[in-house]
């Protein structure tokens, strides 16, 4: 058994001075988080993006935050999809849909942004109220339907500040609404379009299928639509620059669908499936039932997606093998939880409500206890330490 080291001996990195005004900052945002959720969450979020402005467009300020909030050890590195990421926590899609405040939240000291998601067409979200909280079980339920201004201006934007921001950009894709499910050549070239947007100006793309806010749309996962659709995007990255490509799955997909979709994602030899989206279900809830049956329909996210997500992450890697990539995603906000996923198959992580519910010091938390549970077994990387658990076999 490996003895337990101390970060001075493994060579880890010192106590910075920032922890302590990073403590105080978590102390901030506890108290002024309840002044957050008096707001309709949309306007919460709004004021949230708002107070990113002056570190999205202030150089300075960027380097500052990035300065305090970002945990640059070695032991975090990871390679996959042939790009490198300084650690392993990601911004989930869906936080950041027209990429507007993508360098600010890159100085929060995230590894990797997924912007978006896109589409070919602009389209305003689905009628409000759209977006709600769970506060009990720490879970939002959308149902915005992929509101954006368009695969062609979000890109062209990122494009444009693309030199700010230090770390991979994932693209996420998905179906215009205004695009009909029948007949499907039409859902493809409306995909190919926004793709051909988003390959140019992203490290990756992520096509998302699993969204239950866009009528029809994980129809798109059964077997068939699947590789129509994905065949097609395969085919069309074969063209010119090739970029990693992704799919982004459901935790609602039975044991069938689940293999019939990364039968799918194998032979087209896509580079790895990101999992999972927001689920339909509404189990173990600890908000009363009459609460959420008010609220209607939507993807619910947080805690209560996190047993699924993981047990949805261990068949991708068994099916998949250990070469392909999985991002894991739904109810991550601590260490422990990142590395739960990371054990189970998972390359990367990504967050979204933990973000919401624990504010801007989360990110660095849960990097910095990653690398102190790489110190303390003795391990030179986070791949080292987690890999050996990963599942084998189909």
């Amino acid at each position: 058994m490996k003895q337990r080291v101390s970060r001075a001996t493994h060579g880890s990195e010192p106590r910075h001075p920032s922890d302590l005004w990073l403590g105080k900052t978590s102390l901030v945002y506890s108290l002024v988080r309840p002044l957050l959720f008096t707001l309709p969450p949309s306007w919460a979020h709004a004021v949230a993006m708002a107070a990113l402005a002056p570190v999205e467009h202030v150089a300075l300020l960027r380097a500052l935050t990035r300065a305090m909030f970002a945990v640059n050890r070695p032991e975090l590195a990871t390679r996959t999809m042939g790009l490198d990421f300084s650690n392993p926590v990601g911004l989930a899609g869906g936080f950041d849909k027209n990429a507007r405040r993508a360098r600010a939240l890159a100085a929060l000291g995230f590894g990797h942004l997924e912007l978006g998601t896109v589409t070919a067409h602009g389209q305003a979200p689905n009628p409000t109220p759209n977006l709600f909280r769970l506060p009990r079980d720490r879970a939002l339920i959308n149902r915005l339907g992929f509101p954006n201004e368009g695969a062609d201006p979000v890109t062209a934007h990122i494009e444009h500040v693309r030199s700010g921001i230090p770390v991979p950009i994932g693209i996420s894709i998905g179906k215009s609404r205004v695009v009909a499910l029948d007949p499907v050549e039409g859902v493809v070239a409306d995909y190919l379009a926004s793709f051909r947007a988003a390959r140019p100006r992203a490290n990756f793309v992520v096509v998302n299928v699993s969204s239950p806010n866009t009528a029809g749309l994980r129809a798109m996962q059964g077997q068939e639509l699947a590789r129509t659709l994905l065949g097609a995007l395969a085919a069309e990255n074969k063209v010119g620059a090739r970029v990693p490509l992704l799919v982004k799955i459901a935790p609602d997909l039975s044991d069938d669908e689940l293999e019939g979709v990364l039968a799918v994602a194998d032979e087209c030899e896509l580079d790895g499936v990101v999992a999972t989206n927001t689920t339909i279900a509404r189990t173990g809830l600890a908000t009363d039932a009459a609460t959420v049956e008010a609220i209607g329909a939507g993807g619910l996210s947080g805690p209560p997606v996190r047993a699924r997500a993981l047990e949805i992450v261990r068949r991708v890697r068994a099916r998949l093998g250990p070469e392909r990539t999985v991002i894991g995603v739904g109810g991550i906000d601590s260490t422990e939880h990142a590395l739960a996923m990371m054990r189970a198959g998972a390359n990367l992580v990504q967050l979204y409500t933990g973000f919401i519910y624990r504010g801007p010091g989360v990110v660095r938390s849960i990097a910095r206890g990653l690398a102190d549970t790489v110190a303390q077994a003795g391990a030179k990387s986070l791949a080292e330490l987690t890999r050996a658990s990963w599942p084998t076999g189909a």
